[in-house]
């Protein structure tokens, strides 16, 4: 009769299944890194302007009520939607204009209706995170975040 694995057999089997496992996730992660830098990234148009206008984000904490790239809260909607739903992907300057006028117009003073607080961003911080909202729109995420059906 057979007394099973023995105990070096059992512990071989366990360090090679640690270290083939190891070997595998550091690889994808080279892969996925290598991914996001030289295919998934428009590193063409990045520029310090793009740069500025994330750094607008930031500073006003827009991911508290909007989302990019599906993080962040589902109280707004989705910057690079943002972007092409005001006109910017047909027409950058257009919508420059849009989400300029938009973001002064508020808050509307409407009770009972979600509202964006009035950040006061300059000139500069407006073509900024215009620049920002542009780029986020062009970069491909293969379908992410997945839209409902209409």
């Amino acid at each position: 009769m057979s007394e099973g694995i023995t105990k070096t057999a059992a512990r071989n089997i366990f360090f090679g299944g640690t270290i083939f496992f190891f070997v595998i996730f550091v690889a994808l992660t080279v892969h996925s890194h290598w991914y996001i830098v030289n295919v998934s990234t428009d590193s063409s148009t990045l520029n310090d302007s793009v740069a500025r206008g994330k750094h607008v984000w930031e500073k006003n904490s827009c991911i508290n009520c909007h989302t990019i790239f599906g993080e962040g809260a589902y109280f707004a909607p989705e910057v690079g939607k943002v972007w092409i739903k005001f006109g910017g992907a047909d027409d950058p300057e257009m919508g420059k204009e849009v989400l300029k006028a938009w973001m002064e117009a508020m808050p509307t003073g409407i009770e009972g209706r979600r509202q964006m607080p009035q950040f006061n961003l300059t000139d500069q911080e407006h073509e900024d995170l215009a620049a920002f909202f542009e780029w986020v729109s062009r970069v491909d995420t293969k379908g992410w975040p997945p839209q409902p059906d209409e």
